[in-house]
């Protein structure tokens, strides 16, 4: 059973519970605990390491895996939080958001659907265990996953045309229909093949990561309301805080947009620039912690998820752009978990696309005539094309193309 949208799940997490042949590790506590006690063995946990877009997590069993309730002090120790150094080097994790996570991936008895996914966002510093929204990026990963670890049919062997293996060597491609149980959305995920298994190598290339890769099509199905309820959470376009506008929207991940210029910074400011001016980012997190009361998703700021809401900083981009470059709709500056992002969470560029057909909001005013189905958002590491589908002024659905890979597949220690 999957708990309903009033389950606190910050504390829980949305995935089934295990079987009674499921290993339950009920031994292993927070690794903040001083080792004052007897010496315990340590357990392994079958793992795969993936990259997804430009994000990168362990992927794990569900079936590996004790109740949910037992989950937090060992995803801690898979990625090495808390760490007050902020490094995650007793972990898998990256010491920044977009590498502090991880993903759980089980066969779904839901109707026409492959694969449950929930995903993790750790603290790093604190270690705070968060399974509110989810990651855009690491759904690629996942695709790619259900594919290697046999969890979706793949298509008949031998045939040509869409959709259609071209036998057990040659190529094709598989749909994977994959269910986030975090935000209850669905996502259809279309995965080139070779031989039998995910494809990693190929010719397309994603802003900020080197080489290229095989390209993965997402497709988030209706993602208007995933966390919230509603695409407009408070009910209006804008709204202010802190004397500065906002436009909070929830598609895909909830998100606050505020426009560079209502902070006093240009939009083209660089990670690192924001990054050495701790005020802008207090002032920001701030912002982000009383729009998060506004949406509904805490009663009061300090209540407020690490994750989400995301807050970005967005300005229009230059009349020309420069040579040899595409024009592009919109410049967008992230913090994810309190951190500048070094290039754009999906989700992001998601409520962008969706914040874009908003009369009056933040980001239809910054980015003018150059709002529409096609939707190109600059960021740190480049740019990413997000092609949105409306109906009927709704939001039907939001398209990335992504790369993944696989990175190793073992065992991980807790």
């Amino acid at each position: 059973m999957v708990a309903s949208r009033s389950t606190p799940i910050k504390d829980q997490p949305r995935m089934g519970t295990p079987t009674a042949t499921q290993r339950v590790y009920s031994t292993t506590t927070s690794t903040t605990t001083p080792s004052s006690t007897k010496p315990q063995p340590q357990h392994p946990i079958p793992a795969t390491y993936y990259r997804g877009g430009t994000s990168r997590a362990p992927i794990l069993h569900l079936s590996s895996l004790p109740s949910p309730s037992l989950w937090a002090p060992l995803f801690r120790t898979i990625l090495g939080s808390p760490d007050p150094f902020g490094r995650q080097l007793n972990g898998l994790g990256g010491g920044i958001s977009s590498l502090s996570k991880l993903c759980v991936v089980g066969p779904s008895e839901r109707m026409g659907v492959d694969v449950d996914f929930t995903f993790v966002q750790m603290g790093i510093r604190d270690g705070g265990v968060d399974y509110r929204g989810s990651c855009g990026n690491m759904t690629a990963g996942v695709a790619a996953f259900a594919v290697d670890e046999g969890l979706v049919c793949l298509p008949p062997a031998g045939k040509d045309g869409e959709g259609e293996g071209e036998g057990e060597e040659g190529g094709g491609e598989a749909t994977v229909r994959i269910y986030n149980t975090n935000t209850d959305k669905l996502i259809e995920a279309t995965v080139p093949l070779i031989a039998g298994e995910a494809a990693a190598m190929g010719d397309f290339a994603i802003s900020g990561v080197p080489g290229t890769g095989a390209c993965i099509k997402l497709a988030f199905l209706d993602p208007a309301g995933s966390v919230t309820g509603k695409l407009l959470p408070t009910g209006r376009g804008t709204d202010v805080f802190d004397g500065v506008e906002a436009t909070c929207i929830d598609a895909s991940n909830p998100c606050v947009f505020i426009a560079a210029e209502s902070m006093g910074v240009p939009g083209t400011i660089s990670p690192a620039e924001m990054s050495a001016h701790p005020d802008l980012l207090a002032r920001l997190e701030s912002i982000r912690c009383q729009a998060a009361v506004k949406m509904g998703m805490c009663s009061t700021p300090e209540d407020t998820p690490a994750g989400v809401p995301k807050i970005s900083l967005v300005s229009p981009p230059p009349p020309s752009p420069p040579a040899g470059e595409e024009r592009v709709g919109i410049i967008v500056r992230a913090v994810s978990t309190g951190d500048p992002h070094g290039a754009v969470p999906i989700s992001v560029g998601v409520s962008v696309a969706a914040a874009a057909g908003v009369e009056g909001s933040v980001v239809a005013r910054v980015m003018g005539e150059r709002g529409g189905e096609g939707c190109v958002v600059a960021h740190p590491s480049g740019r990413m094309v997000v092609d949105a589908r409306f109906e009927g002024g709704r939001l039907e659905r939001a398209v990335v193309f992504r790369t993944a890979r696989r990175i190793m597949k073992g065992w991980v220690y807790v």
